[in-house]
């Protein structure tokens, strides 16, 4: 992440200060003079805005207190801050009285708190790290107190990172969120930059603290080059900002979500938790290969939505030099690619549980995504980004195969 019903409209207006009036009489000739008192306001668009309220007065004298009147109660007008923005809203000018918001409730302070922290962080490696994590796994003894305290120390440490990465996104990007994303606490007002600034640099700081504290070199060097992609990838200084890029861009989440992702914690539990020497398995490559495809996917995808914004503020991403038709169709065929390969190397395996797992697994979601794909309305932001979030799914659901294949 309003209403406001005055005179005839049928929508909410979000109206700001300053409200004028003015006095407009009609064409004499009638045997009563009807004057017309329109109060203007401005939205934060700029737009005009004309209210009419009709009133009947033999007297001139009685239409100029009646104004003073409404003057009077238009004085009193509040603005409530909504959930997913600072928008401001004009409460009803009638003949009625206004009331004032009621106060929130303690218990509603706190949702709101989580909730916009939970859209500045956006955290979803958890999933990925236990995945990964369990690939390590080659005997039922190896499920010890050791294993999940290791696993617990890089989840803690890569939410922490994560949250560095996309907070630093956001503040170098807030007026193009404005457009494409104005729900983002930066974007709507919920956070100021001083705030943005304050948790980013936080949160950077206690991940490499812990990654330094838990003494495991794999952890360590995962968190400090997602550090420096994320940083060239988001900041706006001479040389950075990569996303401006569309290749550099895609290769830097490549880099992140298909090969450290993958590899660096494998290494951590292989290597650290077990004390093991590092082993490439058939499950670790064929997961930074299937990740590899959804890397590019999510990377050209996660633009597809949010062309306007983009062409306004010049970045150049695939989906304004193509256009959305062309991307869209293009990610759809990685992905089915990565679902057939996936297909293959399930029925190759000499695991029985394994085999049938992975390849009715990597078939039902194969059909799910193309089912979709073909539904979406291209010519609707909302089809379109709800199809986005169809395709994280199909990630999360992806984390869940990996641990299978053998």
């Amino acid at each position: 992440m309003e209403s406001l019903l005055i005179g005839s409209f049928q929508k909410p207006s979000l109206l700001s200060f300053p409200i004028t009036a003015e006095l407009c009489s009609q064409p004499e000739g009638s045997h009563v003079a009807a004057n017309v008192l329109k109060y203007k306001a401005f939205n934060n668009t700029g737009k005009l805005y004309a209210i009419p309220i009709k009133f009947r007065f033999k007297q001139r004298n009685l239409l100029q207190q009646h104004v003073r009147r409404i003057d009077e109660r238009i004085g009193t007008l509040s603005t409530l801050n909504s959930k997913h923005g600072s928008k401001y809203v004009a409460n009803s000018v009638s003949e009625h009285s206004l009331e004032s918001e009621p106060s929130k409730s303690p218990w509603r302070s706190v949702q709101d708190a989580v909730d916009a922290f939970y859209r500045f962080s956006r955290p979803h490696t958890a999933l990925s790290i236990i995945s990964v994590s369990l690939l390590a796994i080659q005997k039922p003894s190896d499920f010890s107190p050791l294993f999940f305290t290791g696993v617990l120390e890089a989840i803690v440490a890569a939410l922490l990172m994560n949250i560095y990465i996309v907070g630093l996104n956001q503040l170098s990007d807030i007026e193009i969120d404005k457009v494409n994303k104005p729900y983002l606490p930066l974007a709507s007002g919920e956070y100021s930059v001083t705030t943005g600034v304050m948790i980013v640099s936080s949160f950077a700081i206690l991940s490499f603290w812990l990654g330094y504290v838990v003494g495991s070199w794999p952890l360590f060097w995962a968190l400090f080059v997602s550090f420096v992609l994320g940083t060239a990838y988001s900041i706006n200084l001479p040389l950075l900002r990569w996303k401006r890029s569309a290749i550099v861009a895609a290769m830097c989440i490549l880099a992140v979500r298909a090969v450290i992702v993958q590899i660096a914690f494998y290494l951590h539990v292989q290597m650290y938790v077990y004390g093991r020497t590092a082993v490439f398995t058939k499950p670790v490559i064929f997961a930074t290969a299937f990740m590899s495809f959804f890397s590019v996917v999510i990377a050209l995808f996660k633009d597809i939505p949010d062309i306007v914004g983009d062409k306004i503020y010049g970045i150049q991403s695939f989906t304004v030099r193509l256009g959305q038709e062309k991307v869209f169709w293009i990610c759809i065929a990685l992905l089915e690619i990565a679902y057939t390969v996936a297909l293959l190397v399930g029925a190759t395996s000499s695991c029985t549980w394994s085999k049938w797992t992975t390849v009715i697994g990597h078939t039902v979601l194969g059909l799910l995504l193309w089912n979709r794909a073909k539904s979406v309305d291209l010519k609707s932001k909302a089809a379109i980004t709800s199809f986005y979030m169809f395709i994280w799914k199909l990630f999360y659901a992806e984390y869940l195969l990996i641990p299978l294949v053998r």
